[in-house]
């Protein structure tokens, strides 16, 4: 990847483009949901929940609030309101030397926001099988 794994995610976030996930993602990668007990392991199923966030997630709200970035991982706080409640949570992504993403978790509070999200992402990931 020419791009680093982190300018390519706020990339496809502000032009919230999920075509760019495919490319973005190692074949490996694992995707933590904050309302799914199973890690998501691989990159059809990480693409599928991340596709879905897009969706869920990036309306004209979302914003990073902070950033903590280190040499091959970075902790993203966002902010974004879903019906009238305040989503607040972090994304914990992992890359590798080549550029690819091998790791997202996502934690998400308060609990009105997370019973929210869950249902959501539910509706989302139904309506794309």
């Amino acid at each position: 990847m020419n791009e680093h794994a982190l300018e390519t995610w706020h990339r496809l976030v502000r032009t919230q483009d999920s075509s760019g996930l495919d490319a973005l993602l190692a074949h490996d990668a694992v995707f933590y949901s904050p309302v799914v007990h199973a890690p998501q392991r691989g990159k059809a199923l990480a693409a599928a929940y991340l596709s879905a966030a897009f969706t869920v997630f990036f309306n004209p709200t979302f914003r990073y609030v902070r950033e903590i970035v280190g040499p091959s991982d970075a902790m993203l706080e966002f902010e974004t309101d879903i019906d009238g409640i305040l989503v607040n949570g972090v994304d914990l992504i992992k890359w590798d030397d080549t550029g690819h993403i091998v790791e997202f978790k996502v934690m998400i509070r308060p609990l009105k926001a997370i019973n929210l999200i869950q249902q959501r992402m539910a509706e989302m990931l139904q309506s794309r099988q």
